[in-house]
């Protein structure tokens, strides 16, 4: 009986792992799937103003001597009034201004935009390449792919609030925002 016992000790030892490496693998998996789920906030990011939230405001890189640069990103209100965006500023150019392209005529125009651009109350607005959008004129130094510049936008209601544009490659479309439509 006690050799029945011990074979059937053997077996059973034999078919699990020592409960230590159970365990490390279960951390492995678990730290995985932790750091799977950060991916996204990573990628994306957001500002808070009042009931404005600025959705992965980001920049293209530059190439060398170049004087401007694009600036994007989606603002939703989910307040129960319109609010406006008045200004931009940042440090990484002499001025920062409020774009419009558009087509007429077949012909592609871009001009600044006057008067601010509203914010729907319950809406949102995405600023992206192509339609509104922010121009960096007069750069200090070229925006590179993969770091960040702080710039801080102006809302009529909202106040002002500082943000921070990620610098994509020269030909990116902001994938690292979920969804750059209106």
């Amino acid at each position: 009986m006690s050799n029945l016992f011990s074979t059937a000790r053997t077996y059973a030892l034999r078919a699990t792992p020592p409960f230590h490496l159970q365990q490390r693998v279960g951390l492995a998996v678990l730290s995985l799937l932790l750091l799977l789920a950060c991916v996204p906030s990573a990628i994306a990011h957001e500002f808070k103003a009042g009931d404005l939230e600025i959705e992965h405001p980001w920049s293209r890189a530059t190439p060398p001597g170049a004087k401007v640069a694009g600036g994007y990103f989606t603002v939703v209100n989910k307040g129960s009034a319109p609010d406006r965006l008045l200004s931009i500023s940042s440090d990484i150019s002499d001025k920062a201004e409020l774009h419009e392209m558009g087509v007429k005529d077949g012909v592609m125009t871009m001009r600044p935009v006057e008067g601010g651009l509203e914010i729907p109350a319950g809406g949102k607005v995405a600023l992206k390449p192509g339609a509104y959008h922010l121009m960096f004129t007069g750069l200090k130094r070229q925006p590179k792919q993969g770091e960040k510049f702080p710039a801080t936008l102006t809302f009529e209601k909202a106040g002002s609030v500082k943000v921070e544009f990620a610098v994509e490659g020269m030909g990116e479309t902001g994938s690292g925002d979920m969804d750059h439509a209106e």
